[in-house]
């Protein structure tokens, strides 16, 4: 069940191309609050390992071909020595992308993760999402529900008041 709720938030991510079941909000998800305390675990240790893996992927970028899959000049890539960096170069991030996988069970999901939340949280040591608790319980059996979201998109910026200037009297 914790899986399935981690790898939700991850697909509300998605871009929703004329789906009818597209998310309201992007990277939220509604549950209760125990659920959301439980899964923020998950979903943080998800997070880290993608970006941890980021600086291999990027390491990797230098020794890639443009060359379409299957041309000569693809083919001619698969034999050279770069091919060679390349594949030492992407072991980290292939092993990243399965334990991934393990934590959350879906490639959807793990495939989102790696190409738009972690870029997003390169810099950010840790602390990638937020609970909000709902005022309105459930309805049924009135579990407290709570907000579980990615932080940075909908932050509350604040502004400093300007200090008041005051006039001094020169006379």
């Amino acid at each position: 069940m914790f899986r399935n709720l981690a790898s939700a938030l991850f697909l509300t991510e998605r871009d929703a191309d004329g789906e009818d079941n597209a998310p309201k909000v992007k990277g939220r998800i509604v549950t209760t609050v125990e659920k959301a305390k439980e899964i923020r675990s998950l979903v943080e240790k998800c997070v880290t390992v993608a970006r941890k893996a980021l600086p291999a992927l990027e390491e990797a970028g230098r020794f890639s071909t443009d060359a379409e899959r299957n041309s000569e000049a693809w083919k001619n890539w698969r034999k050279s020595e770069q091919h060679k960096q390349w594949v030492e170069a992407m072991a980290p991030v292939v092993n990243a992308r399965r334990r991934a996988i393990q934590m959350l069970g879906d490639r959807q999901a793990v495939r989102i993760l790696f190409d738009e939340v972690a870029p997003r949280f390169a810099d950010r040591p840790g602390g990638y999402t937020r609970i909000v608790r709902l005022a309105q319980p459930r309805l049924g059996d009135a579990g407290a529900q709570a907000i579980l979201e990615f932080v940075g998109v909908r932050d509350r910026v604040t502004q400093k008041a300007a200090k008041p200037k005051f006039e001094t009297a020169n006379a």
